[in-house]
């Protein structure tokens, strides 16, 4: 586990990435971050490039061992 480090809001609201972070997370001038704020947590993370490729197989964990057939059968009949 790394030290933090600490950086300083300007007046103008602005914050500096510490080189460290830039570099591990390979951010570029001109790159955007998705800004979050998770209990209490400011969580800046880099966009992604394509949206679909970043999220393709997200979650895939949940249906091991789901038959998809069956499943969409039973939302199938929930809706009737």
């Amino acid at each position: 586990m790394t030290l933090p480090v600490t950086v300083k809001v300007s007046k103008r609201h602005q914050i500096s990435l510490p080189s460290r972070a830039r570099r591990a997370l390979n951010i570029q001038p001109g790159d955007r971050l998705l800004v979050d704020i998770q209990d209490g947590l400011l969580i800046l993370v880099p966009r992604p490039k394509d949206y679909v490729a970043h999220m393709a197989g997200l979650h895939k964990e949940v249906w091991i061992g789901v038959d998809a057939a069956e499943y969409v059968d039973e939302e199938r009949e929930a809706w009737a």
